[in-house]
Parts: structure tokens; C-alpha cells; sequence
């Protein structure tokens, strides 16, 4: 067993009264966050992109590059769990920060080479890079305040404002590129924003005491052999997936996408039935903690419904945004990846209302439970969806929608996400048998994983169908359940036994 927990203070310099480490791992996850939703704003684009233009892309029709980007935003996830376990067990996740951060920006790079193969390279290397980083960078931030309490708080809020900057100047950056000018200079763009992430993170290692540094009982040998096993392991499994993916591509295979995005999705399913009905069936809990345990379940499925619906902001939406919204302004076009900026930007000024609004709540004995807060959240995502359908209504490449409809529906979005996401990862921790706190953390990584997966294979259907149906389809899905969300909230929340 082993912990990677900081033992010393780290330097005695603030940062507007914090931890002065706290400034880099701010700007880290900024750089991060910014190439990471730099790209993801040009990559549906860029697949469907016919090859016979200027600005060419790859020539995917939307069922096939849905499938590719859902792939691609659900590993980014799933791939967190053993990003977790490595910074946990043979690295200390300082390193895994580190050594994350500089893959994502090789993927980036060979993204930016105009040859294909290298393309997909780039996307694998990025799911590998992000589950090493993206887990183990707000870890670090919890390892600068060893006495916990109020001031971890604040210094987690100040953290999530860097990773919202990043995701606002992001698309706005490498989209005016990518589509303005190249693809693969947008994706270079973002590859050069998360190098500058590294640098400073290097220059500011001092700031951070002993924070993120691995601790373990284990000795020397010990980690080595560890360490052999798992990365003949890992080996074994990239190549495997490298050699899966020549078949693919060369023919030998003739999977498509689609069937492997269903598959995983399929698996990712199985896989949680599974771990769930060992854990409550036999995982030698009490009946208080199975009863929870069930509370979680539930609390899955509905995360699951929700990020289906909300990660098409990257793949049907953004489509939606390129070829059916009127996005002129005077002589000036805007380009479609910027919408992508427009959640990250209500976050930060709808946030602090939220935060105000439950602490009012709360004083008046009013504060909605943690099943009500999901169900609340699903049913902003589905208005969100009603009103873009009906403005897509009337939308036709000739005549495209007023933008102002995706502005209005990222701002119910954006409420949704903040009845829903914030309240999820501090639900795990509530509600998990006390041995079992971060095995549960990770499952709500797999139930956004579970959810980009089959946001990828939905925003397939807005080529072969219409875009009003399709949005107002995924409306009705998202808002029946959290109606039942809703229904049953009183029920799901006496299994909570007294946990608020």
C-alpha cells in the first residue's frame, strides 16, 4: 500500500494568501485545460472536413467521426483510473503531471504533421497524456493544504478558475487558427500552449514542498519489480491497440468505428454491472452501506444520461454551429469552434450565483437533496436541448439559425452542469463504504466516460436525420429522466441514511 501524500509544508511565499504552488498548478491545468478544449473545438470539424477544399480535412461522414470523437473523449476518462493508480503506486503524481503533460504535447504535435496515421497517433497519445494529468493535478492542489478545512475550499475555487480560463481562451485561440487559416496549425497552437504549461510547472516545482511526491512503504526493489510488471503490461496493451488499429486501417479488418465505439460503450457497462453487484453482493458491507451503495448506482446512471447529452457540445453541436447558424457578423465570420468558449464562460459568472444559491437554500432548510440537484441538472440540459431545437427548427445551410439559440442553450447547460457536476465527485465521497472512497471517485470518471461515448455515437445521427428532431429526441430522453429523478428523490435519498 502506498500514498502519495505531501509530509512537509510546501514554501512559506503566498499567492494571494495561498500556497505559492498553488499559482503553478493554477496555470498548469490553465495550459492544459486550453490545448485540450483548443482541440476538441477543431476535431469533429476537421474530421468531417471534405478533402477536396482548401483547408482540407479527413473526409468522415458524421456516424464515423461521432464514433472517433466519442472514442476519443471517453478513453480520455476511463484512461484516468490506472493514470491514478500509477501516480499512486510508482511515481507520486508530481510525475505523473510531468511526464502526462509533455505526451499530451507530443499528440498535439503529430496532430499538426498533415499525415494521417500520425493524426490518430496524436489522439492515442493525448487519452494517454490526459489520464496521467488530468486526475493527479487536482490531487497535487489538495497535498498544498495538509489542514484541510475552508481554505483547501477556497484554494480548490481559485484552482477551477484556471481550468475555466483555459477552456475559454482555448477555442477562441486555436479555432481563429485551425479554421481561419489551418487545421494543423490549431492543433500545433495547442500543443504550444500546453508546453508553456510545462515550463512553468517545471520553473515552479520549488513553490510545492512535498507536494504530490510519492510516499511508499514499499522499498526500492520492490517499486522496480512493480514498476517491470506494469509497463510490460501497458506494452503489451499499446501495442495491441496499435496493431488493432494497422488492421483497421489497412483493411485486414473490417470493423468500423461505429461497432467499436458501441463495443466499448458495451463494455464500459458490463464492466460497471459487474464491479457494482461484487461490491453490494459481496463486498462484506453493512446494510446502511449497501444501501448507499445502491444511492451511488442510481447516482451512475443518471451522470451517465447527463454527459451524454452535454459532451455533444464538441460533436453534434458543434456541427450544428458550422453548418446550420447564421455566424456573421457584419463582414465578419465567427467561427463555429468558439461556441465552444460560451459554457466555460457562464461558469465562471453563474458559479458564485450557485454557490450563493444553495447557501441561501441551506439557511432556510430548503437545499435540494443530492438525487434532486441530478434530476434539476438533467432538466436544464433538456430545456437547453428544446430551445436549440427550436431554433434549428427553421435552420437550413441558405438561411441558418440566429446564434443567439446556442447562447441561450449553453446557458441552460451551464446551469444544468452546476446543479449536477460539482455536487458528484463530493457525493462519492459521502456516500462510499470508508474503504472504498477512491474506487468510487473513479467510477464517476467511468460514468463521464459512459456518457462521451454515446454522445459520440448520438451526434452520428445529425447527418441522416434532422437536427430539430434529433436535439428535441435527445431533450425529451434527458428530461424524462430527470423527472423521474425528481419522483424518486425522496425515496433515494432515505437510502442516503441521514448523508446530505
Amino acid at each position: 500500500m502506498s500514498t502519495s501524500t505531501a509530509h512537509a509544508s510546501p514554501s512559506e511565499k503566498t499567492w494571494f494568501g495561498h500556497p505559492r504552488g498553488l499559482s503553478t498548478l493554477f496555470f498548469t491545468e490553465m495550459w492544459e485545460r486550453f490545448s485540450y478544449y483548443g482541440m476538441r473545438a477543431l476535431l469533429i470539424l476537421y474530421l468531417t472536413r471534405e478533402t477536396v477544399v482548401a483547408n482540407p480535412g479527413l473526409g468522415f461522414d458524421a456516424a464515423t467521426a461521432g464514433a472517433l470523437y466519442g472514442l476519443y473523449t471517453g478513453l480520455v476518462y476511463l484512461l484516468a483510473l490506472p493514470g491514478g493508480w500509477v501516480a499512486d503506486n510508482l511515481w507520486g503524481k508530481r510525475k505523473s503531471v510531468y511526464v502526462g503533460g509533455w505526451i499530451i504535447a507530443a499528440g498535439h504535435f503529430s496532430m499538426a504533421v498533415p499525415f494521417e496515421p500520425l493524426f490518430f497517433i496524436g489522439l492515442f497519445l493525448i487519452t494517454i497524456g490526459t489520464g496521467l494529468l488530468k486526475p493527479n493535478v487536482s490531487a497535487v492542489v489538495g497535498d498544498l493544504y495538509p489542514e484541510g478545512g475552508a481554505r483547501r475550499d477556497a484554494g480548490f475555487s481559485i484552482f477551477y478558475m484556471g481550468i475555466n480560463l483555459g477552456a475559454i481562451l482555448g477555442p477562441l485561440a486555436c479555432s481563429a487558427l485551425g479554421e481561419g487559416y489551418n487545421y494543423h496549425l490549431g492543433f500545433s497552437l495547442a500543443g504550444i500552449g500546453m508546453v508553456a504549461g510545462l515550463i512553468q510547472y517545471r520553473l515552479g516545482l520549488r513553490h510545492m514542498g512535498n507536494a504530490g511526491e510519492l510516499v511508499s512503504d514499499r522499498s526500492p526493489d520492490e517499486l522496480r519489480a512493480l514498476s517491470a510488471r506494469f509497463f510490460a503490461g501497458a506494452g503489451a496493451v499499446i501495442v495491441a491497440v496499435v496493431a488493432f488499429g494497422w488492421a483497421i486501417g489497412t483493411g485486414a479488418l473490417t470493423i468500423d468505428l461505429t461497432t467499436v465505439a458501441d463495443g466499448l460503450g458495451a463494455g464500459v457497462l458490463i464492466l460497471a454491472a459487474v464491479y457494482f453487484g461484487a461490491v453490494i453482493f459481496f463486498g462484506g458491507h453493512d446494510a446502511a452501506e449497501v444501501k448507499r451503495l445502491w444511492v451511488i448506482v442510481w447516482l451512475f446512471l443518471l451522470s451517465a444520461v447527463f454527459w451524454s447529452g452535454f459532451e455533444q457540445a464538441g460533436s453534434s453541436l458543434n456541427l450544428y454551429a458550422r453548418d446550420l447558424t447564421d455566424r456573421m457578423i457584419g463582414n465578419f465570420e465567427v467561427p463555429a469552434g468558439w461556441f465552444q468558449s460560451v459554457n466555460s464562460t457562464f461558469i465562471v459568472i453563474l458559479a458564485p450565483v450557485f454557490g450563493s444559491l444553495w447557501v441561501w437554500l441551506g439557511k432556510r432548510n430548503a437545499n435540494p437533496s443530492l438525487p434532486a440537484k441530478f434530476g434539476w441538472g438533467l432538466l436544464g440540459l433538456a430545456v437547453g436541448y428544446l430551445v436549440v431545437s427550436w431554433g434549428a427548427a427553421n435552420a437550413t445551410a441558405e438561411n441558418g439559425a440566429a446564434m443567439s439559440w446556442l447562447i441561450v442553450m449553453y446557458f441552460f447547460h451551464t446551469c444544468g452542469e452546476l446543479a449536477l457536476s460539482p455536487v458528484g465527485l463530493s457525493a462519492m465521497t459521502k456516500l462510499a463504504p470508508a474503504k472504498r472512497v477512491g474506487q468510487m471517485m473513479g467510477i464517476w470518471f467511468v460514468s463521464i466516460s459512459l456518457g462521451n461515448l454515446i454522445a459520440g455515437r448520438v451526434a452520428g445521427l445529425i447527418e441522416g436525420m434532422d437536427p430539430s428532431g434529433l436535439f428535441r429526441t435527445v431533450a425529451m430522453i434527458v428530461g424524462g429522466t430527470g423527472l423521474v429523478a425528481l419522483l424518486l428523490s425522496p425515496l433515494v435519498k432515505r437510502l442516503q441514511g441521514g448523508v446530505e
